[in-house]
């Protein structure tokens, strides 16, 4: 199997950066596998602490048993687009990227694998991004080793084109840019948060519609940190709706009357959706563009605070 190591993953370890593009796999693991000669550069040994300089070829020869295999399950895909090349799924929330720690079954590749079983043979089921389990939209995955290779460059180079439609606390005047580095955050190191030792992160918002108390926002990623959105909305004062992780407890508006507070504290997530996609086709460099309609809760949700503005 080979990866190749993104410009974004500059300066960590070589092995922290394996680490996070295969998070299946233990750091141990793969530091083992590292200092045994099982993982390669160019067809080279190297030592874990060294550094990413961007765009290595990594070879990892190490045999199928001692690999994690990602099972075929029978999950429903919404498949909003499909060709030889590429695969664009619209993924609900509440589904798994792909397998981990914790989570070995269920997720978004398990189905991948099952409806598509050629996919098999590509690193990581042809995925090339992911989406939190509680958001939910807009996926490309890769059908070929060159659709993979070139969709990855195009996430490197920020050509992909990604907007989210999100609800945020507060009424906003107006959109803005947040332009913040994101990187563990040193206290819970299961979070994220803006860090002067982080890695650039750039997120463009608007404002679509202003409520007394929330405003429905448009985000656009120009870099794809982990959380992005999440942190950097809760960094200028703007958490989502029904992020607890980055937004604290369950906060109603003053005066807020019953049926509201109710459809704040059971809002089951975090209000962001992946809206709009753009890459590059891999076959003929042609701009494409899919978008995909505001699920049912958060449609609903934002018909219940114009009802609580009127």
């Amino acid at each position: 199997m080979k990866i190749i190591i993104p410009n974004r993953l500059i300066g960590l370890r070589l092995d922290a950066a394996i680490s996070e593009m295969l998070p299946e796999l233990s750091r141990n693991k793969i530091t083992s596998w590292i200092k045994s000669g099982k993982i390669l550069i160019d067809s080279n040994p190297f030592k874990p602490k060294e550094k990413v300089l961007g765009g290595e070829i990594i070879e990892m020869n190490v045999s199928p048993e001692t690999e994690t295999n990602w099972i075929a399950e029978d999950i429903k895909l919404d498949i909003v687009f499909e060709d030889d090349e590429i695969l664009i799924l619209n993924k609900p929330s509440g589904l798994v990227t792909h397998p981990g720690a914790g989570n070995t079954h269920g997720t978004l590749a398990n189905g991948i694998l099952f409806a598509r079983p050629e996919l098999n043979q590509l690193d990581r089921a042809g995925i090339v991004h992911r989406l939190d389990k509680d958001t939910s939209g807009l996926m490309v995955v890769a059908k070929t080793e060159t659709a993979k290779l070139s969709l990855i460059k195009q996430l490197e180079s920020h050509s992909v084109s990604r907007e989210y439609s999100a609800i945020v606390y507060g009424s906003m005047v107006t959109g803005g840019m947040v332009d913040e580095p994101i990187g563990r955050d040193s206290v819970n190191r299961q979070k994220q948060a803006v860090t002067k030792g982080g890695k650039p992160a750039i997120t463009h918002y608007r404002v679509i519609e202003k409520f007394k108390n929330f405003t429905l926002i448009k985000a656009i990623l120009e870099t794809g940190r982990t959380h992005q959105i999440r942190v950097h909305m809760s960094h200028i004062g703007h958490p989502l709706l029904g992020d607890f992780t980055y937004g604290g407890r369950v906060k109603f508006p003053k005066g807020a009357k019953e049926e509201l507070k109710v459809a704040i504290k059971e809002f089951p997530r975090q209000a962001l959706h992946a809206k709009k996609l753009s890459i590059i086709h891999p076959a003929d460099n042609k701009n494409f563009s899919w978008r995909s309609k505001l699920p049912e809760d958060l449609d609903t949700m934002i018909n219940i605070l114009r009802e609580y503005d009127s």
